[in-house]
């Protein structure tokens, strides 16, 4: 039987939302907020955009996990993780995460079966990522926004414990991708 907890029923109440600091990508709010037992604490958070990402972790016909390595600039350094991107207006997930695809890596896929969408720093941010499993992959280029070529990087699906010891592979989202996907892969849901 599943646990079961004690869920606040409603948020606290918005007394204030002050815009304190906006950028070309960010907006940064100050909230002054009261929750149900009368206490009130400010809280900063970004707004995000309201359309969500992708994250998509393709798989192709010789079962090797398709990454790729990309400047971050929140670390300053190179990082190994799944394709991803914004879904753009009027787009589906699917749309979105087949179009990355062929951006990225230059496939696009036959198959897509959503994993989980996951929330990214709830604390801060309202934003979410829709993650999804890329099968029956395709050749296909599309010119994507990336300042410079992304390096494709092949990984066996078999050993893909080792990739949780590389340096480079640290994006949370991208962990939690790979273990989804084992999960999945486990539980024979991909062979339904």
């Amino acid at each position: 039987m599943p646990m079961t907890q004690k869920k606040h029923p409603t948020p606290p109440e918005i007394l204030s939302d002050e815009v304190v600091a906006k950028s070309r990508l960010f907006t940064v709010e100050s909230l002054e907020l009261k929750f149900s037992n009368g206490e009130q604490r400010q809280y900063e958070r970004i707004r995000g955009g309201g359309r969500g990402a992708v994250m998509i972790v393709p798989l192709n016909i010789d079962n090797e996990l398709l990454l790729v390595r990309e400047y971050c600039a929140g670390t300053n350094d190179y990082q190994l993780g799944f394709p991803k991107g914004l879904i753009d207006p009027g787009e589906t997930p699917e749309q979105a995460a087949n179009r990355e695809l062929k951006e990225e890596v230059g496939f696009g896929a036959e198959q897509l079966q959503p994993l989980k969408v996951v929330s990214m720093a709830p604390s801060y941010f309202n934003a979410t990522m829709h993650i999804l499993f890329a099968q029956q992959l395709y050749p296909q280029t599309l010119i994507g926004d990336e300042p410079e070529p992304l390096v494709v990087v092949k990984w066996p699906l078999t050993d893909w414990q080792s990739l949780l010891q590389q340096s480079d592979f640290t994006e949370a989202r991208s962990v939690a991708a790979l273990l989804l996907l084992t999960k999945h892969l486990e539980s024979g849901a991909a062979n339904e």
